[in-house]
């Protein structure tokens, strides 16, 4: 399993798409910082077809006001669930 990690909002990039694209069937995609926006409303329906792969970053998503809001199929972490899917995966792949 490989962490794919993106920190672009899909609003503003692109990149989400060659994550996405890259991805294996037992890959995790963790969005942090903007990337969290990818988290919410209509902007979640990017991510379809990952379900129980999507992670979300807490901290980012409180910081950024969108915790209240986040969609549900999103699995939203801490800082110790980051590590720990780091843990797990056999390495990372970060999308700026």
């Amino acid at each position: 399993m490989l962490l794919h990690i993106l920190n672009r909002s899909p609003a503003t990039s692109e990149v989400y798409r060659q994550a996405l694209s890259a991805m294996g069937p037992d890959d995790r995609l963790l969005l942090i910082e903007d990337g969290v926006q990818g988290a919410v409303g209509a902007l979640f329906d990017r991510f379809a077809g990952i379900e129980g792969r999507l992670y979300a970053q807490e901290e980012d998503l409180v910081a950024r006001g969108l915790a209240p809001i986040c969609a549900p199929a999103v699995v939203r972490i801490d800082v110790e669930g980051f590590v720990t899917l780091t843990e797990e995966a056999q390495k990372t792949v970060s999308w700026f």
